[in-house]
Parts: C-alpha cells; sequence; structure tokens
C-alpha cells in the first residue's frame, strides 16, 4: 500500500469537550504543545478515534480465510478516512488453525507496514468461547463454539509475538473464572459478551477480572426474564466498562440513552463492529461472518432471512453523531466514549496532553446531524490526507 503522509507542525479546532479554540503542535510523532487556537475557528479538533472492535471494511475482511497483508492495509486507509487512528482487528469464532492463521498474517503485516504497527496495538478475539444458543451467539458460527482453554490462548500468542490483547467470552463455563484470571495476570482485556450466563456468572466474572462487556445488550437472547438478567447485572457492575454500538439498529436511541446513563459517560465505550460490507452498496452479499447477509438501504445489515443482525456498517465516527443527536449526552461525551475511555485499555492513547501520541481528527458536525465531516487526520503527527468528505460512504483509492 502507498500511503500519502505530508509532515504537519500543528492543527487547529475546538475542543469538543470545553469549545475552546486550540492549536496543536506535533513533532517526533507526538504533541509537543498546545496553544489557544483562533477566535474564529469552526472546525472540531479531538484525538483520533479508537475503535475496539473492527471486522472488516468496504470488502476488506478479517475473518476471510484467503486474508492478505494488503487486504488489512487498505482497510486501514479506510478506517483512517473515518478519522480513526487505532483500532482492533477482530476475529470472531473459528478454529483454532484458522484463528492461528489470521493472527500470524495480521502480526506480519505490522511487521511489513510502519503504518499499521501504530495503528494496531493489539487484536481482539471475538470467541469462540461464547454461548451456542441461537440468539446469544449471534452471527458465530455453531460448530467452532468451544470452552476456554488457557493452553489455546498460549498457543494464540505464541503465533503472533503476544498480539491478543483482549478476549470476548461467555462467563457461563465452569472454567471461565479461572481462565479470566489467567489472562488478566498477563494484562490481557478479557470482555464478556455473546452470553447467557446468570447475574452471579457475571460478578464472579468481574471479581476473576473481567474489565469490558461486549456491545451490551446485543448478543443476548431474544426474551429475558425481566429481573434478574445478564444486562441489568452489568448495568450494575461498577468494575465493567460497556462497550456499545451506536448505530439506531443494535440498540434503539431510548435503549441506548438508558443503558448509556446507568454506566456514566466515563464506564461507556462506542465502538463500531463494522464488517466487509460496510460502506458497500445495499444487496446480498456472502461473508465469513454471517454466512448469506442482507445489507438494507438504512444500513442494517440481517443474517439472510433472519432478524439476526451480522454486525454493523455506521463508523465510529457516525457512532459519536448518533449519541450526540439523539441521546441527550454531548458531542464531547460522545467524543470521549471514543478515545479517551477506551484509550485506557490500548495503552493511555485518546489524550490531547502534551507527550501524548499525535493521533488527531479534525471534523466537522453541527447539532442534529447524523454524520461526522472528516476533514483531517493525523497519525504520528502526519497528516493523512484523503479526498473523503463523508465517513459512511467514501473511502480513497
Amino acid at each position: 500500500m502507498k500511503t500519502d503522509f505530508v509532515m504537519y507542525k500543528s492543527l487547529t479546532g475546538r475542543d469538543p469537550c470545553t469549545g475552546q479554540s486550540l492549536m496543536v503542535h506535533c513533532a517526533d510523532g507526538h504533541i509537543a504543545a498546545i496553544d489557544r487556537g483562533p477566535d474564529e475557528e469552526t472546525a472540531w479538533l479531538a484525538p483520533g478515534l479508537i475503535d475496539l472492535q473492527v471486522n472488516g471494511y468496504r470488502g476488506c475482511d478479517l475473518n476471510a480465510n484467503d486474508l492478505t497483508i494488503d487486504a488489512i492495509e487498505r482497510l486501514a486507509r479506510g478506517l483512517l478516512a473515518t478519522g480513526v487512528t487505532t483500532f482492533l482487528p477482530t476475529l470472531i469464532t473459528a478454529s483454532e488453525e484458522e484463528i492461528i492463521h489470521k493472527l500470524r498474517i495480521i502480526a506480519a503485516a505490522r511487521r511489513a507496514e510502519p503504518l499499521l504497527e501504530q495503528m494496531i496495538p493489539c487484536v481482539h478475539v471475538e470467541g469462540p468461547h461464547i454461548a451456542p444458543e441461537d440468539g446469544p451467539r449471534g452471527a458465530h458460527p455453531r460448530t467452532e463454539v468451544r470452552p476456554p482453554e488457557i493452553a489455546e490462548f498460549v498457543r494464540w500468542q505464541a503465533a503472533c509475538d503476544n498480539l491478543v490483547g483482549m478476549v470476548t467470552l461467555s462467563p457461563h463455563y465452569a472454567g471461565a473464572p479461572e481462565y479470566i484470571r489467567a489472562l488478566s495476570a498477563q494484562g490481557i482485556h478479557t470482555s464478556l459478551g455473546h452470553t447467557n450466563a446468570t447475574a452471579d456468572q457475571i460478578r464472579v466474572a468481574a471479581e476473576a477480572g473481567a474489565r469490558l462487556c461486549t456491545h451490551l445488550g446485543n448478543g443476548v437472547a431474544s426474551l429475558l426474564p425481566r429481573h434478574p438478567n445478564l444486562i441489568w447485572a452489568q448495568l450494575a457492575e461498577d468494575r465493567l466498562t460497556a462497550t456499545f454500538i451506536a448505530d439506531g439498529h443494535h440498540l434503539p436511541a431510548d435503549t441506548l440513552t438508558a443503558m448509556l446513563r446507568a454506566k456514566t459517560v466515563h464506564r461507556s465505550i462506542l465502538v463500531s463492529d463494522l464488517v466487509s460490507v460496510a460502506g458497500l452498496a445495499p444487496g446480498a452479499y456472502e461473508t465469513p461472518v454471517g454466512g448469506r447477509v442482507e445489507l438494507h438501504a438504512d444500513g442494517r445489515l440481517n443474517i439472510a432471512g433472519s432478524g439476526y443482525l451480522a454486525g454493523a456498517t455506521a463508523s465510529l465516527g457516525d457512532a459519536i453523531a448518533f449519541v450526540a443527536a439523539n441521546t441527550g449526552f454531548a458531542l464531547g461525551d460522545a467524543v470521549q466514549m471514543a478515545t479517551m475511555n477506551p484509550g485506557r485499555f490500548v495503552g493511555g492513547r485518546g489524550v490531547l496532553r502534551v507527550g501524548a501520541r499525535a493521533g488527531l481528527v479534525r471534523f466537522r458536525w453541527e447539532q442534529g446531524s447524523q454524520l461526522l465531516e472528516i476533514e483531517d487526520v493525523l497519525v504520528q503527527g502526519r497528516s493523512w490526507h484523503s479526498h473523503a468528505k463523508n465517513s459512511r460512504h467514501s473511502m480513497p483509492e
């Protein structure tokens, strides 16, 4: 991949959290100074967006059997156009052989391309230790669902230079607490998701060291008891930070609003859960995630012939816009959920602070808009230029 960077010494924009106009100076890949910006500034300036769950984008599929380094590079370029400067390639439930094969390719891609080394701090493995039932399992293949095994995790890490940094699992397995404790001791984040666990099993998992919930409100049975149930338990557990897919399909606006209020801004993270057909024309597609899927004009993606969702198609930037336009939370709150909050789980990225990584995004957004308009994206203090003006539909060639 040829990535066109130009050196950039400074970038201006208004801080979404304070409204203050800033001028951020970059040097040696980091923020060197932050000064007051011009009073007439109208664009917004934030840390580069951080997406903890990306399965693919614009035809690039991380779960494809024929995954290549070039595909990963093209995916990263597409994400940059949407304002994302850090992302976790996300591998779903598959055989151990398939997972290891893809982990090796991602590790090789990071070694081959400095941009990918900067953008990909680790990999998220979503499964295969999830609930096997229809509903909680989502689009994951039933045949490859299996209990957690520490020995398998060790083999994953050996194949990719310890690149796995996050694992989603269901805590209903008898061996889940031991598995969570073992990974937590190594600094690996475990996230609860695609589960039919009881409220007690949720609390035991948090006690063992689980610190995240994967797309809370999704990956669960269609019908749940009013109380107790696993959603209430995760909302009430202050040790768990929840990720949410804010696209209007996975969670209606009122449901998302109530969940964000329960978890609070500090313990809420926005993720895209993008899949390979995101950004493509509406129609039917055959994909490794979900098999035959149907992409509708409004962006909803279903497993063909069912009501089950098969991933998401709205960018993380558009998730910010959805939250700011539909939940009563401010733009600054939504930006924090896509920068500083996920940044805590990838080494402290996502902050505007002298000495921090110079990953920045300059964008425009007006009250009520459902989209962010990306104007510029910096990685290591260098401006990455694209012709993209719409974060949902455009991608550089």
